[in-house]
């Protein structure tokens, strides 16, 4: 098997993972917010607004479907699905690694059928591991721009996966001069920093504020575990160093919440990482993100049918504003000026990067 067809196989077992095994973290960090009820909200349902400006774009509700999958036959499908939902429901979407369609233009139409919606903001996707492979700027600028015109681009983000990488049998271990990288394409792309499960500590959010760098996605620890979907496939093909590497670090990383709250004071925020529905939108604008982005839930109904993704996102959407509305939230900005109960785990983590000086 060469590289490109390795890459298809493993996205391939990655959604067939994630739709079909438990992956998720043993905890969900969301269910330690609490928003308050109101009971007398003094404002009429119908005339909630929820539309904010997020990188330059508005979108109609403060959520963007993450970056799930492409670079596989299949994945066009569930693209597609998702593609529709979103320009339907004026929010934005992400795609998945765009490295397998690089390496085979065969497969950029998995990602590409994204031209075919109004979506209002679009976000590519590299994975920080490839710049460092591309080893100059030119190289990694040229993988860059390819990426972005794949899907008529807004945004492209360079997606931090080294969890992944590090329990992964073919994982590629190499970091050594990411940030540099980074810093020096910030100067000439929209770059988004995008974690993938582990979310951003303090000390990483403060050296990227240094940097051009339009906002960040958290992608912290709460919903998938890649390290939990390794492995599986570890355990699969009979690997037992990696498959217990897989099982030791399920759990690592830092909370979506907790992440999402820091990295607010710094830039425009998407809050990736369990969010399950409109609830969980809502507590992650009330927690300080500019909007939350939903990947897992997404993936099941995006595999059945366009009429089962639809559905899911306007349940999403309908309980987003019973959320605003219990809590008197008129707009999103007014939501994001509640104050919610936080409890522990997530209270100790927050005061103890709070102690750390934001």
């Amino acid at each position: 098997m060469n590289n490109a067809e390795m890459t298809e196989k493993r996205k391939s077992d990655h959604v067939e993972i994630c739709s079909t095994k438990d992956v998720s973290s043993r905890w969900n960090f969301w269910d330690d917010i609490h928003l308050v009820h109101t009971a007398t909200p003094e404002l009429d349902f119908d005339r909630i607004s929820t539309e904010l400006r997020i990188f330059g774009k508005t979108l109609a509700f403060p959520i963007v479907i993450a970056g799930m999958t492409g670079g596989y036959q299949s994945g066009e499908r569930i693209n597609m699905n998702l593609a529709k939902a979103a320009s339907d429901n004026q929010i934005g979407m992400g795609v998945g690694s765009q490295r397998a369609a690089l390496e085979n233009p065969a497969l950029a139409r998995t990602f590409a059928v994204l031209k075919e919606y109004d979506i209002p903001l679009k976000i590519a996707n590299i994975g920080a591991p490839q710049l460092v492979e591309a080893g100059n700027y030119r190289k990694a600028s040229d993988m860059l721009n390819d990426a972005m015109e794949m899907i008529d681009a807004d945004l492209i983000a360079i997606h931090l996966n080294y969890l992944q990488e590090a329990v992964q049998p073919e994982g590629e271990k190499n970091a050594k001069g990411v940030m540099a990288m980074v810093r020096d394409l910030a100067t000439d792309f929209p770059l988004l920093v995008k974690e993938t499960g582990a979310g951003l500590s303090l000390a990483l959010i403060k050296t990227l504020s240094k940097m051009k760098i339009k906002g960040v996605d958290v992608g912290g620890l709460s919903g998938t575990s890649f390290s939990a979907v390794e492995f599986y496939r570890a355990q699969e093909v009979g690997d037992h160093l990696r498959a217990r590497l897989g099982r030791t670090f399920w759990n690592w990383g830092i909370p979506t919440p907790v992440s999402a709250a820091v990295a607010s004071l710094y830039f425009p925020t998407i809050a990736t990482g369990g969010i399950r529905s409109g609830l969980d939108v809502a507590k992650a604008i009330a927690i300080g993100a500019t909007c939350a982005g939903i990947a897992n839930r997404m993936l099941l109904p995006a595999l059945e049918s366009a009429d089962a993704t639809e559905s899911e996102l306007k349940s999403i959407i309908e309980e987003l504003m019973v959320s605003m509305f219990l809590t008197g939230s008129e707009n999103v900005k007014s939501l994001s000026n509640h104050s919610p109960l936080v409890l522990s785990p997530t209270k100790d983590w927050l005061e103890h990067i709070m102690g750390e000086g934001i």
